[in-house]
């Protein structure tokens, strides 16, 4: 049984052997190189950019008097005042997202509840001196999109890359 296994692995060994030879004599590594680097960017460009998850940056981050403020009952990032712009304005060099989430936070002042709209800032990078918050009251679960605060929402802009969130009452709530 020994010699017929040796005399399979020598006859595989032999056909490969060949194989890879006349493969080396038909095609360059260069070739090689070249195609197999088209196939990675082809399909890295291929792939969606999807959203990313911020509840992991969360875990750490400590409640500041900033983050207590009653229009940031639904945030989930880092707060635009902190970071080169306003409570309601992104700073310059950014563009607000396309797509935003909604919160129904309460004025202590009045007593009366106030659609919130939070938009991500985008197109700068994110800069570690901002006050991160996470202030989820209300959030409703992934699938209910205009409502979950987990997810970069700058995926629908040209330009990508989440640099804060901004919050504007858009009305009163009924």
């Amino acid at each position: 049984m020994s010699k017929f296994i040796d005399r399979l692995l020598g006859g595989l060994d032999k056909a490969v052997e060949k194989t890879a030879r006349g493969s080396a004599r038909n095609v360059g590594r260069r070739s090689f190189l070249s195609k197999a680097g088209m196939a990675m960017v082809g399909a890295a460009a291929a792939t969606p950019i999807l959203p990313f998850d911020r509840r992991a940056s969360a875990a750490g981050a400590a409640e500041s008097d900033e983050c207590s403020y009653w229009r940031h009952c639904a945030l989930d990032g880092n707060l635009c005042s902190t970071s080169g712009g306003s409570l309601t304005s992104c700073p310059p060099g950014s563009s607000a997202s396309a797509v935003s989430w909604v919160g129904t936070c309460t004025n202590p002042e009045d007593g009366k509840d106030y659609l919130v709209s939070y938009n991500d800032c985008c197109g700068k990078p994110m800069v570690s001196s901002a006050t991160f918050c996470y202030t989820s009251e209300g959030e409703r679960p992934g699938y209910r999109m205009g409502l979950y605060n987990d997810i970069n929402w700058c995926m629908a802009n040209t330009d990508k890359g989440y640099h804060c969130t901004v919050s504007v009452v858009v009305g009163l709530a009924e």
